[in-house]
Order: C-alpha cells, then sequence, then structure tokens
C-alpha cells in the first residue's frame, strides 16, 4: 500500500469517527423526517398540477363540443337555405373541432390515469411517512431515556467527564493542601531546633554566634580601659579593695581627698 493511500485511510478513519461522535440520531431522524415530507409536498403538487391541466382540458373539450354544435346548426340552416357550400364548409370545420375533441379526450383520459396513480403514490407515501414519524419518536424517546440513564449512571459511578474533573480538582486540592501543611511543620521544627531562626528575632541581622563574639570584645574593652585608669593613678593612691557589703560607691569625703594634690590642703 502507498503512501497516498494509508494517509488516506487514515484520514478518512479518523473524519469517520468525529463524524460518528458527532452525529446524534434524534438530529439525523429529524432531518430523514423532513425529507420525506419534502418529497410528500412535491408529490402533491405533482397532483395538484396534473388536476389543473386536467381541467383546463375540460374546458377546452367543452369550448370544442359548444363550437362543433354550432357548426352543426349552421350547416342546418344552410341546407334549409339552399346553401350547400356554406353547409359544407360548416361541416368541414364540424368535423376537424371533432378531431380536436377526440384528441383532447386521449389527453384527458391519460392526464387522468396519471392523476389516479399520482393520487394513490401520494397516499401510499403518506402511509410511510405516518409510520416513519412514529418509529422515529420511538426511536428518540428511547434514545433520550438511554442517554439520560447513561448520564445518571455515570455520575453516580464517578466516571464521567465532569465528574472526573471535580475528582481531579479535589485531588490537586488535597495534595497542596497536605504539602502546605507538611512545608509549615517542618518550618516549626527547624525554628524550634535553632537550626532556622527568626529574623524578625535577630538583632540587626546577626545570629547567636556573632552577638556572643561581640559581647566578648564589649567587655574586653572595657576591661582594657579599667586597667589604664589605675595604671594612671599617683603611686601611693591605688584603690584598696571595698570591704564586704560596700555598695561600691566612693564616700564623698573619700573622694575629696584623692582629689587634692599632695602636701595637704590650700
Amino acid at each position: 500500500m502507498g503512501m497516498g493511500r494509508r494517509l488516506a485511510l487514515i484520514f478518512k478513519a479518523k473524519a469517520n469517527k468525529a463524524l460518528d461522535k458527532a452525529e446524534d440520531p434524534r438530529e439525523t431522524l429529524d432531518y430523514s423526517y423532513e425529507k420525506q415530507l419534502e418529497l410528500l409536498t412535491k408529490v402533491r403538487r405533482g397532483v395538484a398540477d396534473v388536476a389543473t391541466s386536467r381541467k383546463r382540458l375540460e374546458i377546452q373539450m367543452q369550448q370544442l363540443q359548444g363550437s362543433a354544435d354550432k357548426l352543426q346548426a349552421q350547416a342546418q340552416q344552410a341546407v334549409t337555405a339552399g346553401r350547400d357550400d356554406l353547409a359544407r364548409e360548416a361541416l368541414t370545420r364540424r368535423a376537424a373541432a371533432n378531431q380536436q375533441l377526440a384528441d383532447l379526450q386521449t389527453q384527458h383520459a391519460n392526464l387522468q390515469a396519471e392523476e389516479e396513480k399520482l393520487q394513490m403514490a401520494s397516499q401510499r407515501l403518506q402511509t410511510k411517512v405516518d409510520a416513519f414519524r412514529t418509529r422515529k419518536e420511538t426511536i428518540k424517546a428511547t434514545y433520550t431515556a438511554a442517554e439520560a440513564q447513561t448520564k445518571i449512571g455515570e455520575a453516580m459511578s464517578g466516571i464521567s467527564e465532569e465528574m472526573g474533573d471535580v475528582g481531579m480538582a479535589m485531588q490537586r486540592a488535597e495534595d497542596k493542601t497536605q504539602q502546605m501543611q507538611a512545608r509549615a511543620g517542618a518550618i516549626d521544627e527547624l525554628i524550634a531546633s535553632g537550626a532556622l531562626d527568626d529574623a524578625s528575632q535577630s538583632l540587626g541581622g546577626k545570629d547567636d554566634i556573632q552577638r556572643e563574639l561581640d559581647s566578648m570584645s564589649a567587655g574586653s574593652d572595657v576591661d582594657a580601659e579599667l586597667a589604664r585608669l589605675k595604671s594612671a593613678l599617683p603611686a601611693g593612691q591605688q584603690p584598696s579593695a571595698l570591704p564586704e557589703g560596700s555598695t561600691g560607691s566612693t564616700p564623698t569625703g573619700a573622694a575629696d581627698q584623692v582629689a587634692q594634690p599632695e602636701g595637704g590642703a590650700q
């Protein structure tokens, strides 16, 4: 099989499947019924046309019959008057009228037979259309009931397309909820264990180790400054240890003595 024939076969198969899926039997039945009604209407129109032609022939036949009767009377009057020539002319015309009348009678008989055939065909077609309509409505009702039952069954079992979409949406929502709960629990555990500090509790964006190092550095600076102050005092004025229970504040008098220069008061 050539490539072109294979492509054509695949295209036809897919098109047939798509059409079969899109086809609604109820719409197809309604369309067929409409076509049958159109055909029945055409047959009835044909019957009416034949009947009209037959009626026209009957009118022409009546006119020809009247003309033939009139010519017969004129021929009789011409013979009575001794005018054989007029009588002969009238009889000749009467013979021609009778010939036309015979032809019209033949056409009339044919039209009448054709009209009867069309009437019988119209009646048979009407019977078939009525039967098709009854069967069509029965099939449509059965199909509608089966379709409704199928949809109810799919909805009850959850295998319909709409219910499947709803179920998938619910599953996605549950998965996201579980994921967010797990993430929140993990963050809480990390914060409680100290592995993940709360940024709002850190000072200046420093962690606990940096804060401890800064505190030690500040303490060393204070000790160094205190040692420098002590070394700057004159000899013999080194501070003595504070007695136990002292508040650590220097008495006013002692402070004044320290402040006075060596050699006494002025």
